[in-house]
């Protein structure tokens, strides 16, 4: 299962979203059972994480968050994915690609260092 934690602010499909992350999740062998949080931000937002987690004074486009352990349903949390927005559209001008698309890389990204 994923979970997406948004600003209603930041144009995107969520369903859509959701469906193509759980499965990029399938396909890496991640049970069902398991959830994942995705998490969209603004720059200050993933500025301040990336400088307390990384010790780099910048905002990134995605940092990945392993938990690994049972939430409050007894369900067992992969992890967070959080995704700055703002950086996504820029990167999605930058490479002249979708903005979805490049939001689906960063994800991809985002579960790769999860499962790490």
């Amino acid at each position: 299962m994923v979970n997406i934690i948004s600003s209603s602010r930041y144009k995107m499909d969520r369903n859509r979203l959701r469906k193509l992350t759980e499965e990029i999740l399938v396909a890496k062998g991640v049970p069902s059972s398991m959830t994942a949080n995705l998490v969209f931000v603004g720059k200050n937002k993933m500025k301040k994480l990336s400088l307390t987690y990384k010790k780099e004074n910048e905002a990134l486009p995605v940092l990945s968050f392993p938990y690994n352990e049972k939430n409050q349903d007894n369900e067992v949390l992969l992890g967070e994915i959080v995704v700055c927005y703002p950086q996504a559209v820029l990167l999605a001008a930058e490479r002249n690609r979708k903005v979805e698309e490049t939001i689906l890389t960063l994800i991809k990204h985002g579960i790769e260092n999860l499962l790490k």
